[in-house]
């Protein structure tokens, strides 16, 4: 039997080290929201392959897409020979994408293509060059989207300089003394002191932000930005990589503010568990640039877009927006619980948006005091126990959980008596 030990020994001398790990933990096969790794252990997964498998690993809908895919063809390049299941997904996605405006999309292949095309639809459309983006914010690894993330380790550090015309705004965090009220000044005072907004082409925020910490965008805030961008002829970017497709309790997570983006970035769960990325937008817009302007000779997988249509099967028959709800209130409720009981005060925050929660640690329940090394050995601790979770945050002290949205109330609390478990072990020793 080959172990997790000989795999880290090759894993070592064959790939760099710039390609972290969490975990020396290697995956034999995984199903919905459970894993096994090569030697037999069995965990729960509250990781999704970052928010990747809300439908869960190896749906068996997903499946079945794809292995009927594969015996048809596996790639043409979609601007030479096109074919129905690309046309048929952004037909339905146009379709559920908020708002009434006539919509358009076009498929790439990673969250950092759809967030750099974003960027150029909209520098197309206005005939302007500046970005502002959010502090915390994570919008990929490429180099015009490490220039939009506001989270420097371990993204940014040694890759500079980064492309020019890119301005960074605070996000508003009430845990962190950052109200709406300050962050429209900030941006107001952005507009007077750093770029006029008739040079800035996009706007682009997350509406919770993913690997910046999992806060929530106020509502107001979003329709804030809205108003700000109709004002002055901006483009609206909701950043949905990590948010969209039932996660927070509705398909995109803009809607919970009533508003409806310009262009929406679209990745991850869009087509469970297989590389796919979109740009989802008014149609007046995403029409602007010429023939050859956008694409890619893997954009827009045939395999990834049977995938995607069968991913929205399950997420509208299974009724997952429903069920994101139903886990994020039994995890939230149970979350508080063993805070309480436990008189657990390096839990500071507990936070979220349907199933996209998140705990913030750090010392004495003091905000201003993160504890990452806390949160670093929590999550070694948690998967000794057999449990995946993940990190996240500008100050990484944020646990992040993003359990498949079929995983049934059992196994969630299967994962989080594990999780409480880990907890006491690292917060009491």
């Amino acid at each position: 039997m080959t172990t997790n030990a000989e795999l880290q020994k090759l894993r070592e001398s064959a790939v760099p080290r710039g390609v972290s790990n969490m975990l020396p933990v290697f995956t034999e096969r995984a199903s919905n929201a459970e894993l096994w790794d090569v030697e037999g252990k069995r965990y729960v997964d509250f990781a999704a392959g970052i928010a990747v498998l809300n439908t869960g690993h190896v749906h068996p809908r997903v499946r079945k897409a794809v292995e009927r895919q594969l015996q048809l063809f596996t790639h043409t390049c979609f601007q030479v020979t096109q074919y129905e299941v690309y046309v048929r997904l952004a037909d339905r996605i146009n379709r559920l994408a908020p708002g009434s405006t006539p919509k358009k999309t076009i498929f790439l292949s990673t969250g950092a293509e759809a967030v750099e095309n974003a960027i150029k639809i909209a520098r197309a459309h206005t005939r302007r060059s500046a970005v502002i983006s959010f502090g915390g914010g994570f919008h990929g690894r490429t180099l015009l989207a490490m220039g939009l993330t506001g989270k420097v380790v371990p993204y940014k550090v040694g890759f500079g300089p980064f492309p020019a015309e890119i301005y960074h705004a605070p996000f508003p965090i009430a845990y962190h003394g950052i109200g709406v009220a300050e962050s429209l000044a900030a941006l107001d005072e952005l507009f007077h002191s750093d770029v006029e907004p008739s040079r800035v082409a996009a706007i682009i925020i997350e509406p919770v932000q993913g690997e910046g910490g999992f806060y929530v965008a106020p509502f107001e805030f979003l329709r804030s930005l809205r108003s700000i961008c109709d004002q002055h002829g901006i483009v609206f970017v909701a950043d949905e990589i990590q948010t969209g497709f039932a996660r927070t309790g509705r398909m995109f997570a803009i809607e919970h503010a009533g508003v409806e983006p310009d262009l929406m970035t679209l990745a991850k769960s869009i087509a469970g568990g297989f590389p796919l990325s979109a740009v989802c937008g008014k149609a007046a817009i995403m029409d602007v640039p010429a023939p050859g302007g956008l694409g890619g000779t893997y954009a827009g997988s045939p395999i990834a877009c049977a995938a995607g249509l069968a991913a929205l099967d399950v997420i509208e028959e299974e009724r997952l927006c429903e069920r994101a709800n139903r886990i994020g209130e039994l995890m939230r409720a149970k979350l508080v619980d063993m805070r309480d009981r436990n008189r657990l005060r390096c839990i500071g925050e507990i936070r979220g948006l349907g199933a996209m929660l998140a705990i913030e640690l750090v010392q004495d329940g003091d905000a201003s005091r993160p504890d990452p090394d806390l949160t670093k050995a929590l999550v070694q601790a948690a998967a000794r126990r057999g449990l995946i979770i993940l990190s996240c945050g500008v100050r990484g002290n944020v646990i992040r959980f993003l359990v498949p949205l079929t995983a049934s109330d059992a196994l969630v609390n299967e994962g989080l008596g594990i999780l409480e478990q880990a907890l006491l072990e690292v917060a009491l020793r």
